[in-house]
């Protein structure tokens, strides 16, 4: 695995799942690609994938900056053949994926559910899907920065799988 530079840690790879791969995990994918910097390889993906970013999404992430570039659905089998890369972390953000069968990953990952509202699921005003969307975004910073921050070198898998299972029940509200 790739070294982040002026460390000597090596770079953890994460996938980030959802049953449609246009919203949720999308965003996941891009802030942790903001944030997360060489110490961190984000992806995402679906089980059913729609094919195709949902434009509130790419709004959203455009907007605030966020990097959308190659950014596209696609499905969960990618991640899971010889040649994918070994996965450090996957997390579910849709209760959906979280209840199907997943395949085996490579590298057997640690993984946890941080479950957020579908904001592609809501109906309305275009401004009513604009919150929704900033709400799950939202949640899914502050859990993303929890991540970053976590001394991953330094934990026992045991202590890490409590950190990050936590992590998916706090922070849980999209109205917090």
């Amino acid at each position: 695995m790739p070294m982040s530079n002026n460390s000597d840690r090596r770079a953890f790879n994460v996938l980030f799942l959802c049953t449609g791969n246009s919203a949720r995990s999308i965003i996941a994918e891009s802030i942790l690609r903001q944030i997360g910097g060489s110490r961190f390889h984000a992806y995402s993906a679906g089980s059913n994938p729609t094919g195709r970013v949902n434009p509130f999404a790419l709004e959203l992430l455009e907007r605030n900056r966020m990097p959308t570039e190659g950014l596209r659905s696609k499905a969960w089998d990618e991640f899971a053949t010889p040649d994918s890369p070994k996965l450090d972390f996957v997390f579910t953000v849709c209760d959906n994926a979280a209840g199907e069968v997943c395949p085996v990953w490579p590298g057997q990952p640690m993984t946890a559910h941080w479950g957020i509202p579908d904001p592609a699921a809501v109906e309305g005003s275009d401004e009513d899907k604009r919150k929704a969307f900033s709400d799950a975004q939202r949640v899914l910073l502050n859990r993303i920065r929890v991540l970053t921050s976590l001394p991953l070198d330094k934990l026992d898998r045991v202590s890490l799988q409590t950190k990050l299972n936590d992590l998916g029940k706090s922070m849980s509200d999209a109205n917090s």
